[in-house]
């Protein structure tokens, strides 16, 4: 009966979310994959990636729903291939962006594809296929009837890297007795600190399966910045040494403005200062460019590079001939007297998966999602490179790396265009007051290391 009813709420939620579901899918050409998988569960069968009849070799399926869960496996997917070379892993998903970064870091090694949707026909099918021994789940991706079909096939359970959103801990509250059955059924619930293993008792898992291991996000991290994926972009978008970069992440409305404008105020007075801006989602990527065109900055596409230094200098010289002359000043003239061209100074990202290597040429940094209602992206990664950071004040999906950020004295927080406006220019007078943040920063990812194992352990 509960799964029935459950089948029947998923389908009126997608009933009522279908107009905007097929404009994502038409415009920007979402959700169109993996429909097989996704309604019908049909994933990999078990003896394909098994050697038939060894009895040895165990099939671990990891869920992860988007681009930071699927990061957040790699550390410990590494430690599985090296000390359990037994062990076959699968790892699902289930967005696109995600199903992107899942095939570019782990296809070679390990199977990926949709997790099915939570109906219960498709979650059956899948467990039939597939038979895992273990399934484990990335931070709160808790489906009842995925959890239920694992239980009947005599799967063990796992939750990594464990943690709610605050405005999610509260609904969970409103239907604890069912939260509280699904959770019970989970051996293992591994989170990220005190206050979410609190919550989680009190939202009805047993004492005796939440271990506190902190947080995996700190393990992924980069603290190099002349890493490969770093130095390649540093060539492609012609940083020089002398560059001072300054790294909008992870952005949503009105963040690129605010970093647009920042920057706009700056440039004259930091001939040196140059622009990256990530947007989190590609939905955001013609909105941005738009703000950007409506300035006088000279400005490039991340799409409009492609590694020949020739062919991006004609990319530049083309867009010269277009623009003004107070948006030619913005620029940097090189290259000798028959030869010259301008180097735009901000750059648009406009590709999904590369922000942890853009972070590692930043100086300065602010991490979106935080003045918006989003709650707050990953702040770990421009840490671990000694980056000066700042975020604002909506951080509630990562509470506790803020906490310790800025007990530290790792990060500031900037409520509006003008406090960010005030960081940059502070940064960029004041490299000891940078300096310092950077350092402090970094020094705390380097404390926090060590999740990876301890959940690895479990």
């Amino acid at each position: 009966m509960k799964a029935f009813l459950l089948n029947i709420l998923y389908i009126f939620i997608l009933l009522l979310y279908s107009p905007i579901l097929i404009y994502c899918a038409l415009y920007y050409g979402k959700y169109r994959s993996g429909f097989k998988e996704k309604f019908w569960g049909r994933i990999i069968k078990r003896h394909k990636i098994v050697s038939e009849g060894n009895t040895n070799e165990y099939v671990v399926w990891f869920h992860a729903v988007s681009v930071g869960e699927v990061k957040l496996l790699k550390p410990l997917l590494r430690l599985i291939q090296e000390r359990r070379p037994n062990w076959r892993c699968v790892i699902s998903t289930t967005s696109r962006t995600g199903m992107e970064i899942a095939k570019q870091n782990y296809s070679n090694n390990w199977h990926v594809f949709y997790c099915p949707l939570d109906f219960s026909w498709s979650v059956e099918k899948a467990m039939q296929r597939l038979q895992p021994d273990l399934l484990v789940l990335t931070e709160q991706e808790f489906w009842p009837n995925l959890i239920d079909a694992a239980k009947r096939h005599n799967a063990k359970l796992a939750v990594i890297n464990g943690r709610f959103g605050e405005s999610g801990y509260k609904r969970y509250l409103w239907i604890r007795p069912f939260i509280a059955s699904m959770l019970r059924k989970i051996d293992i619930i591994a989170v990220q600190s005190e206050t979410y293993a609190g919550w989680f008792h009190r939202l009805g898992a047993s004492t005796e399966t939440i271990h506190i291991t902190g947080s995996m996000k700190f393990d992924g991290v980069n603290f190099d910045r002349n890493n490969t994926e770093t130095s390649q972009l540093y060539e492609l978008a012609g940083v020089s040494p002398d560059d001072i970069v300054f790294v909008a992440g992870s952005t949503q409305a009105p963040e690129e403005s605010f970093a647009i404008e920042c920057y706009n105020n700056l440039k004259s007075d930091f001939p040196n200062l140059r622009l990256i801006i990530v947007p989190r989602h590609e939905e955001r990527f013609e909105e941005a460019a738009r703000l950007l065109e409506s300035t006088s900055i000279l400005w490039e596409r991340r799409s409009s590079l492609n590694g020949s230094k020739k062919n991006n200098n004609e990319i530049f010289d083309n867009k010269i001939n277009n623009k003004t002359n107070n948006k030619i000043n913005d620029s940097i003239i090189e290259g000798n007297s028959t030869n010259k061209f301008i180097r735009p100074r901000a750059l648009l990202v406009d590709k999904i998966g590369e922000l942890g290597a853009w972070w590692g040429l930043a100086s300065i940094a602010f991490v979106g999602g935080s003045i918006g209602k989003r709650g707050g992206q990953n702040m770990i990664e421009p840490a671990a490179y000694g980056t000066a950071i700042c975020f604002g004040p909506n951080t509630k999906n990562f509470r506790d790396i803020v906490d310790l950020l800025l007990r530290a004295n790792g990060a500031k927080v900037v409520h509006d265009q003008r406090e960010l406006e005030i960081f940059v220019r502070k940064c960029l007078e004041s490299r000891q007051f940078a300096n310092e943040l950077g350092v402090n920063a970094q020094n705390l990812v380097k404390e926090q290391l060590g999740a990876t194992e301890r959940t690895y352990n479990l």
